[in-house]
């Protein structure tokens, strides 16, 4: 029964495949044959737009409402009784409930560092924030499923915590600009209490301000996995980015750093890899690749940092994405 109730949700309530299935119905009534390149890409298309969509506004919503708890000033006193190991974990674990994408996460991890918080710990915040906030723990689980899911937000927990650590063992504050060192305060003053109104506001306010920034990145997202799902020979995929290709994860983590997405943008194209073959490592590397080093970030990053660090940072993230891919892709049997 509790199977049951699981696969239900899974399917129903996060996959929503009634919803592509009333699509399809819709489509046929109009003429357009289902079976055929145009009719699929269409279907693929609206299905995948309408259920990222609502998920992006309740996620954000909620996510949101969970964010007011933890304003910067709260987060970096939080992070200060902390120190070791424990501080990373718990940077890296604050990560996840902040905004979605990597360039959101750079003035945080700015405001921390001239904070004065260790540079390891602002670190391990970095990583984490855009590799594995509680969205794309919910997506990851409407395609992949729960295992999936939540054994990549552990690993990528793990990546963002060995990085901070390695960073912070190195000592490398020298390697920060001048201007964030001397820094004081450089964290937003914590905001007032707020009412159960308040934060509602705040997360209505949320929703509207980021699904303003991410829609574009849908429906790009969705066009190419439309693409794809529809157009692209499975033979190609699978040759490309399946077992038969022992590089095919370090092919998708060099192709997916110049691009700038986040989770909502990439959901759809790994939807579409996964169903013509390509191997589950290969699209979260892909992912993970494109959320964490988008080169916007970057760019954005370097004002903040010397070459070196940025350099060290860069090396650390391709480092850990590449060997969770293979992890993956060795353990796919296992899951999917």
């Amino acid at each position: 029964m509790i199977k049951s109730i699981w696969d239900f949700f899974q399917n129903e309530i996060l996959g929503m495949k009634w919803l592509h299935a009333v699509i399809g119905r819709g489509l046929s009534a109009l003429g357009l044959d289902m079976a055929s390149r145009w009719g699929g890409s269409l279907q693929f298309f609206l299905y995948d737009v309408v259920k990222i969509t609502v998920l992006l506004c309740f996620l954000i919503f909620g996510i949101s409402y969970i964010q007011s708890f933890f304003p910067p000033e709260r987060s970096k006193r939080i992070l200060g009784r902390f120190r070791g190991l424990w501080a990373n974990i718990i940077a890296a674990l604050l990560g996840t409930v902040t905004p979605f994408c990597s360039c959101s996460s750079i003035p945080l991890f700015i405001g921390f560092t001239g904070a004065g918080l260790p540079l390891g710990v602002t670190f391990s915040f970095l990583i984490s924030s855009p590799m594995v906030d509680l969205g794309s723990l919910v997506l990851l689980m409407s395609i992949f499923g729960a295992r999936v899911a939540v054994i990549y937000v552990i690993l990528g927990l793990v990546v963002a915590v060995a990085g901070g650590t390695l960073i912070e063992k190195l000592h490398m504050e020298n390697q920060v600009e001048e201007f964030i060192r001397r820094a004081k305060g450089g964290v937003d003053i914590e905001a007032p209490d707020l009412t159960v109104k308040d934060r509602l506001i705040y997360a209505k306010e949320q929703v509207a301000g980021t699904f303003k920034k991410v829609f574009p990145y849908i429906l790009v997202g969705v066009g190419i996995g439309a693409v794809i799902h529809n157009w692209i020979p499975e033979s190609w995929v699978q040759n490309i980015l399946g077992s038969s290709n022992p590089f095919g994860v370090i092919l998708a983590v060099l192709v997916g750093v110049p691009m700038y997405a986040d989770i909502f943008g990439t959901i759809p194209v790994a939807e579409a890899l996964l169903a013509k073959g390509a191997q589950l490592g290969t699209i979260l590397s892909f992912m993970m690749a494109v959320t964490t080093l988008s080169l916007p970030s970057v760019i954005m990053l370097r004002k903040a940092v010397k070459p070196r660090l940025l350099g060290l940072f860069i090396v650390i993230c391709i480092l850990g994405i590449v060997v969770v891919g293979y992890f993956f892709n060795a353990i796919q049997f296992l899951l999917v």
